[in-house]
């Protein structure tokens, strides 16, 4: 709807520089280790509980 009040003489949105400063950098870069960390500490917990799972299958029928 804002479209169709925006002048057509001017930019609908304004130019901005594509940098991210060297702060930003870092906190997306530990956000993204943090994140990675906790899939692999999911991953890490899901495979030791089907270990487990087999181990106490294969004594079962063993």
């Amino acid at each position: 709807m804002s479209i169709l009040t925006h002048g057509l003489d001017r930019p609908f949105e304004p130019e901005r520089s594509a940098r991210i400063s060297e702060t930003r950098k870092t906190q997306l870069r530990g956000f993204a280790l943090g994140a990675l960390t906790l899939l692999s500490m999911g991953s890490v917990l899901t495979a030791l509980i089907a270990l487990r799972t087999a181990i106490y299958v294969w004594h079962m029928h063993g």
